[in-house]
């Protein structure tokens, strides 16, 4: 657990080893690739830039696959959590919010998730970025991918 609050502010979640080592080096790799290749014409370093591209094609979409596995675990998580929390009259209509809706309210104490879900679904809150800066009660998400 972290030792500080999160609120808006501070909620993007950032993997130190994918952001600060793994992109980095990729792109780096990319630089030295394409200089290589700039003064040394061949067959073996236009492959190795086709390959430093894939490098980072694999890198960008394992990233991906990641964020999208945990965006379907919270879109089940947060359907069961309205499903007790919401008034009878709203839980129909749980399965008109979109995934991106689903993930800004997950951050959303109980108490105040009626109302938000109320406000996004006729419209008030237009973006994630909307739906995260009207919660009061910011319930924090540390286990991130």
């Amino acid at each position: 657990m972290a030792e500080h609050a999160q609120t808006y502010k501070n909620h993007r979640a950032v993997f130190p080893l994918f952001h600060y080592f793994v992109l980095p080096v990729m792109f780096l790799n990319l630089i030295v690739v394409a200089r290589r290749l700039y003064y040394v014409p061949t067959r073996g370093n236009i492959w190795a830039l086709i390959l430093a591209f894939g490098l980072i094609a694999l890198a960008l979409s394992a990233r991906l696959m990641a964020l999208t596995v945990q965006d379907r675990v919270i879109r089940l998580e947060m359907r069961q959590r309205l499903a007790t929390c919401l008034p009878p009259e709203l839980r129909p209509r749980i399965n008109d919010l979109t995934r991106g809706q689903l993930v800004a309210l997950r951050f959303a104490g109980d108490a105040e998730l009626a109302d938000l879900v109320r406000d996004v679904l006729a419209g008030k809150l237009a973006t994630t970025k909307d739906i995260k800066l009207r919660v009061k009660d910011w319930q924090p998400d540390w286990l991130r991918a």
